[in-house]
């Protein structure tokens, strides 16, 4: 009888039609990519040949001919030609649902000058026709290259008959229309945390507002997305993360419209990322509403959810932002012209006072849940270091990893409190290489040692993770925030900013080993998953990425520029370049 074990070269012949005579063993690998510089981001950085997959996880990591042997009749086996492959990357801040959706019904120019915003908005002005809501959103001052913002007079002419919001989240300026419309006037005085701010001599608004946009009564547009039009959309960004090797993100302020969605998509099998779900909580309103809020969320089936979804915490806001001239800091901004500031002791607006502040980490750490707060200024993180130390005092806040979203501004001390409470950071670089023109404008480069101070954190032991605050647009160049980790890394290691001669502060940039664990491991442990992803190891979950070039060894100003060959996740391929 001929068989094919007989006849070796019968058995080779016949292979690849499945008919060789030999049944798949159940534990030949499902895919193997081998001949390549596999960066395993393990505890020592290991660098190997080559994977094996199975099912969704690794079967194998190690030289080509451990990993070959893996192979079976049905293995797709992929020449790497000595591409390097990573881990799958992890953004630890975006805001999917929301910046999917911003240019569902008009795409949206760059805009870099004052002339760019006006021009918008008498275009919008005549395609909405006269009386409705123009608003421009997320085009932050600190990258136009006016370094300001427009003024009431600047919109009224663009728009006289039609209300402007010029909105950079909770501050914004506003036309004349816009304040009428609002009831904002010079008797207004607001609820709460905030500053209208005020021409001097007349007590008139300007039409800038500070953490005031709440009151600004904006008109919903006439046309809305369908629920299949933002699933589509939706579905798109995903697609488009996956394109630029990300594996997983982190939602960092979900309300519950996204967290349905997202619940939704997962049932259908639809996610290409995994998600986590940091959950948004109000600052405002009854304690004990937030603190039930705080405790709901606790209770949500997805907090004990699997590594494709599932929620990691809450996130609330304690100040302003840096890009609007509203991030709380420990001394005075100063008067700037940048950013429309008249009082020498403004230090920028706290929304959470201490006796509301604590009670809320309190509840978070008792219900398990990571607290995150937008902390951006050095007044603000200290404030919320102050709050993890006092919940820490009556029951241990590190198990929850308590984390400090964005986290620009801080000090030696900030750092040293962060590492002994086992809190966790979560930075986007692309902030540091878009606004630190303006930043060393206002601040001067002194005050500025410890902005995003990367080399000081990781080797003080705190956990950093890299992000976007990926917030409008889809394509991860044209973004606001820019979400290319490629260009994260390059920043994290070169702190080059855009416009500005020079590094800021090169004493405080990554290497490339950390700059990769910084988009990898390090955002796997901000996710409560760095044993199933973030490194590539044995039994963990197959998600990595094949580049262009090697990040460890291309010229520096090359690691921007990688390009993503494939992504998969799952051992799923979700992502390929097409030649």
């Amino acid at each position: 009888m001929i068989t094919p074990r007989a006849f070796p070269w019968l058995a080779a012949l016949l292979l690849p039609f499945g008919l060789g005579g030999y049944a798949a063993r159940a534990d030949d690998a499902d895919l193997i990519l081998h001949h390549g510089k596999v960066v395993t981001v393990d505890r020592r950085f290991s660098i190997r040949q080559a994977v094996a997959v199975k099912g969704d996880r690794l079967l194998l990591v190690g030289t080509d001919e451990e990993v070959l042997k893996t192979r079976g009749p049905r293995t797709e086996v992929v020449d790497l030609e000595g591409k390097t492959v990573l881990p799958g990357l992890i953004d630890s801040h975006t805001h999917p649902t929301d910046a999917s959706q911003t240019e569902f019904d008009h795409p949206i120019p760059d805009m870099e000058t004052i002339r760019d915003v006006l021009d918008y908005v008498r275009s919008r002005a005549r395609a909405l026709g006269a009386g409705k809501w123009v608003v421009v959103r997320q085009v932050f001052i600190t990258r136009l290259r006016e370094q300001r913002y427009p003024t009431r007079e600047e919109l009224d002419r663009a728009a006289p008959e039609n209300p402007v919001l010029f909105s950079t989240g909770p501050d914004a300026s506003v036309n004349s229309l816009a304040l009428r419309l609002s009831g904002i006037d010079r008797d207004f005085r607001p609820e709460g945390p905030g500053k209208v701010e005020r021409d001097p001599a007349t007590g008139e608004p300007t039409g800038i507002l500070r953490n005031l946009t709440r009151y600004v009564r904006v008109s919903p547009p006439d046309r809305e997305p369908s629920e299949p039009d933002r699933d589509r959309r939706l579905l798109e960004l995903f697609a488009d993360y996956n394109s630029v090797g990300i594996t997983a993100v982190i939602d960092r302020d979900a309300d519950a419209a996204a967290v349905d969605r997202y619940r939704r998509l997962h049932e259908a099998g639809a996610l290409t990322v995994r998600l986590g779900i940091s959950r948004h909580v109000d600052n405002l309103g009854p304690l004990d509403a937030i603190l039930g809020e705080i405790r709901r969320v606790a209770e949500d089936p997805l907090r004990r959810g699997g590594p494709r979804l599932r929620i990691v915490g809450i996130k609330t806001y304690l100040d302003g932002g840096m890009l609007t001239g509203s991030a709380y800091m420990r001394e005075p901004w100063g008067r700037s012209k940048i950013y429309a500031i008249d009082d020498p002791e403004y230090r920028g607006v706290l929304f959470i006072p201490r006796d509301r502040l604590v009670p809320m980490v309190r509840a978070a750490v008792a219900s398990g849940l990571q607290f995150t707060a937008h902390s951006v200024g050095d007044g603000a993180v200290h404030a919320l270091l102050d709050a993890y130390e006092e919940v820490n005092r009556e029951m241990p806040v590190a198990p929850t990893r308590p984390c400090i979203t964005h986290s620009n501004f801080m000090s030696r001390e900030a750092i040293a409190r962060a590492a002994g409470l086992g809190a966790v950071v979560d930075i986007q670089p692309d902030w540091l290489y878009l606004d630190t023109r303006t930043l060393a404008a206002q601040f001067g480069v002194d005050r500025l040692r410890y902005f995003q101070p990367l080399s000081s954190l990781f080797a003080a032991g705190v956990v950093a993770g890299g992000g976007s605050d990926h917030m409008q647009k889809i394509g991860s160049l044209r973004s606001i925030n820019p979400y290319n980790p490629f260009l994260g890394m390059w920043i994290a290691i070169t702190r080059h900013a855009r416009g500005y001669e020079g590094r800021l502060h090169p004493e405080e940039a990554l290497t490339r080993e950390q700059a990769i664990r910084f988009y990898t491991i390090n955002n796997a442990r901000l996710l409560f998953l760095e044993d199933r992803i973030g490194s590539l190891e044995t039994a963990k979950q197959a998600d990595l990425v094949v580049l262009d070039r090697d990040l460890l060894t291309c010229p520096e100003d090359e690691i921007r520029q990688a390009h993503v060959l494939a992504t998969y996740l799952d051992g799923k391929r979700v992502f390929e370049r097409r030649k």
